[in-house]
């Protein structure tokens, strides 16, 4: 009787929870949206068709088989190489259930993943009863979770068992299954999963490799707990290892060993709503028909027939796989966030510094997932030591440091060097502060970091007799000729030196460095327009109207950059136009984000919209031709191909840049809104200076309602598409692009205005 008392007061606990969940989101005023992806059949492929889920360091792809549920799982800290190696991003293992009566033989099947709960739940009907099953990966408990249930007693027999990618046995303590191993280049790992029975029988039993297995028999429910670790540290001084996994799993299972299954779960919901519920997006209804349609087909029908709700879907998945792969405490999510399946993946499932890593971060700040950006930040800091001692090697003797294309966990790196590679990572730590207005962040953790990459390019750059200063032998990722003063190269320093002079001068410290820094900034060749109007992506006047080169790397001043904007450098911004009609809107997946992106910064939501409807189609095939064409998969998963998950955050991005834009130093709202969003609302989104969008609702192309909570206090300037009323003491004016609002706030006061 006491372990059902147990669960009863459990599950009394989580509806408590659920009903105080609902609450908060009327009190608040958001709207939880039916936001699922689903299909009515089993994924037959990893990469296409399985759902992601994840935790920030343990994550699964799930299959949802009736005759055999297959998971396959990673921890994100399992690699292969080393310093002086990049080796690869390594798969770690499956979770294979084989249940009795293999025939296939079933009805009312669906599977589906529920971004609102981060739950993936499978249901059908076999022989007369209806199976349940629900899992999630808990980030305060640090466990994947699977649970199997039916509506009848007796109903599970099944075989339960692990495999290691890397050939290790498993063995059977109980109900416990394990497996533990190591990689040639000293890091060990291990992965155990508690099976708790209800009622029923177990044994143990041995598939013909000599791995143990654990048969259930006639059991009412099954709850796996399921956890791996590996002793990496991201602390060099520690020589990269941490405590063992074994000692690490140990801890975890016995703090979560005696929990009830719906406590489990209800921790999980309220951690994970906790980041997930802050942003709601409403850009207009789906006809019934379509959203009836399970989520691969609405794919394919998306260019037909108008589905706000799948862009609306598709924009929650990027802040889904975000929160589901950087974590704090854990590292940054990878060119697959944490899921990969091979332990020869393409790129080495790595760290790509000329755009990838970055496009996977454009996200977090302003769609309100700050704590998720700090892996990011904390991986840049763990690989300096490591990084400085590379860069000596290939540039002498300067300060500072920059790294190379490919880049793995321990600072180890390989092909190409990116010579502005480590600049482009320091904006992320300007970000940073930029949305979260954290002062002692910026002193202690970002500032230090800030000076030492501009001490590179103080040692770095090449001053020509004309007092012109430029960056030697640069490239145009990834084409063009190696040569001075590349546009990527001088747009990336520029971004770099401008937000270390204003660190420096938030801190008051550093007066010297600080001119030294800024007079460098002023002689730096600058954006060139060329002989057909576009914006040069070389010094020399060489660019190619014909080239439709996937990368448009020479456009980083109009985005993440902030040296291009349409209200401050109009002439700029038109040639950067020039250049992104000539380069194409169609191209691989995380291709088409970026356009997105730039479009938005160029004020054309119609068009960034185009690119968003090249970006929702339906693509197949395993292959790396990249050169073919992108899109997404069944699974909303991005398609470079092959998968890529930049191209998903790249998109949660551009989504957000078409609503709101604060790189210019005000919070301009709906600057690209393109006609198909013509009503709409959004809630939670960020703006530089540490304002939110608690609400903000059009009608026509126009804001009806608004109201922005300022988190840090300080001067709030607008930029709206039409004339607002509020209580507040305004500024006000109306140049060619919009209405002008100013006001100064106080830390923690909303605003509110409504439309005129």
């Amino acid at each position: 009787m006491k372990p059902h008392k147990k669960q009863i007061y459990a599950l009394f606990i989580f509806l408590l929870f659920q009903l105080s969940l609902t609450a908060q989101v009327k009190k608040t005023g958001q709207v939880v949206q039916d936001l699922k992806l689903w299909d009515n059949k089993p994924a037959k492929d990893w990469m296409t068709e399985s759902y992601p889920i994840g935790n920030g360091r343990i994550g699964g792809m799930v299959f949802g088989g009736v005759s055999q549920e297959h998971i396959q799982f990673n921890d994100n800290t399992l690699w292969s190489g080393d310093e002086n190696d990049r080796g690869a991003y390594q798969a770690f293992g499956d979770i294979f259930i084989d249940f009795e009566g293999r025939d296939s033989s079933f009805t009312s099947y669906k599977r589906e993943l529920d971004l609102n709960t981060a739950l993936h739940r499978v249901n059908y009907v076999k022989n007369n009863i209806k199976f349940n099953r629900e899992y999630f990966c808990s980030f305060p408990s640090k466990v994947m979770v699977l649970r199997y249930t039916a509506d009848k007693k007796n109903a599970y027999s099944a075989v339960i068992g692990l495999k290691d990618d890397h050939g290790a046995q498993v063995s059977v303590d109980g109900t416990t299954l394990t497996f533990t191993g190591h990689l040639g280049n000293g890091m060990t790992y291990q992965a155990t999963a508690l099976v708790k029975i209800e009622n029923g029988s177990s044994s143990v039993v041995s598939d013909k490799n000599g791995s143990a297995k654990l048969k259930v028999t006639k059991a009412d429910a099954i709850t796996i707990i399921f956890t791996a670790a590996t002793n990496y540290s991201n602390k060099r001084e520690l020589n990269w290892k941490g405590e063992e996994p074994g000692v690490r799993i140990k801890q975890i299972l016995n703090l979560v060993a005696a929990k009830p299954y719906k406590t489990l779960l209800a921790d999980h919901v309220k951690d994970y709503q906790n980041l997930f519920g802050r942003v709601s997006l409403n850009l207009g209804a789906t006809s019934a028909a379509n959203r009836s349609l399970p989520t691969g087909a609405r794919v394919i029908n998306h260019n037909k027939q108008a589905d706000p709700e799948l862009e609306a879907l598709l924009f929650q998945y990027g802040r889904y796989l975000l929160i589901g792969s950087s974590r704090k405490g854990g590292l940054p999510a990878n060119l697959q966030g944490l899921w990969n399946n091979s332990s020869n993946p393409p790129w080495g499932s790595d760290y790509h510094s000329n755009i990838n890593i970055q496009m996977n971060y454009w996200l977090a700040e302003p769609t309100n997932l700050s704590e998720c950006h700090v892996p990011y930040l904390d991986y840049v800091n763990s690989i300096r030591e490591v990084a400085k001692l590379h860069t000596r090697k290939e540039y002498g003797d300067v300060r500072g440091w920059t790294v190379k294309t490919e880049n793995n966990v321990f600072g180890g790196d390989s092909f190409l060097w990116n010579t502005p590679g480590s600049a482009w990572y320091a904006q992320a730590l300007w970000e940073h502060y930029d949305f979260t207005k954290d002062k002692n962040y910026l002193k202690t953790f970002a500032y230090p970091i800030l000076k030492e990459v501009s001490e590179f390019w103080d040692d770095h750059l090449k001053r020509r007799p004309d007092g012109t200063i430029v960056a030697p032998n640069g490239w145009s990722p990834e084409h063009g000729p190696k040569e001075d003063g590349v546009s990527h190269d001088q747009q990336i320093i520029y971004d770099l030196f401008t937000n270390y002079i204003e660190a420096a001068d938030i801190l008051g410290i550093d007066g010297d460095y600080k001119a030294h820094i800024a007079d460098l900034k002023s002689k730096l060749l600058k954006p060139k327009i060329g002989k057909w109007g576009q914006l040069q992506e070389w010094e020399t006047d060489r660019d190619d109207p014909t080239d439709k080169h996937r990368h448009v790397s020479h456009l980083y001043a109009l985005h993440p950059g902030k040296q291009i904007s349409i209200t401050q450098t109009p002439e700029l911004a038109k040639a950067a136009k020039v250049s992104l009609l000539a380069r194409g809107d169609e191209s691989t997946g995380w291709s088409m984000a970026w356009k997105m992106n730039f479009w938005a910064r160029l004020q054309d939501g119609n068009h960034a919209y185009v690119i968003l409807n090249n970006f929702i189609k339906l693509a197949g095939g395993s292959g790396t031709d990249y050169n073919g064409g992108g899109g997404i998969y069944s699974n909303l998963l991005c398609a470079h191909p092959p998968f890529q998950i930049d191209g998903n955050f790249g998109y949660t991005a551009g989504v957000a840049e078409m609503l709101l834009q604060s790189q210019t130093g005000e919070i301009q709202l709906l600057p690209a809104l393109p006609d198909a969003w013509v009503n709409g609302d959004v809630k939670g989104l960020k703006a530089r200076g540490n304002f939110e969008i608690v609400d903000m609702q059009w009608k026509n192309g126009k804001i009806v309602k608004l109201s922005v909570k300022s988190l840090s206090g300080g001067d709030c300037n607008l930029r709206v598409p039409n004339t607002l009323k509020s209580v507040v003491a305004v500024k006000s004016s109306k140049d060619e692009n919009g209405y002008k609002y100013g006001f100064k706030t106080v830390a923690g006061k909303v605003y509110s205005f409504v439309g005129q």
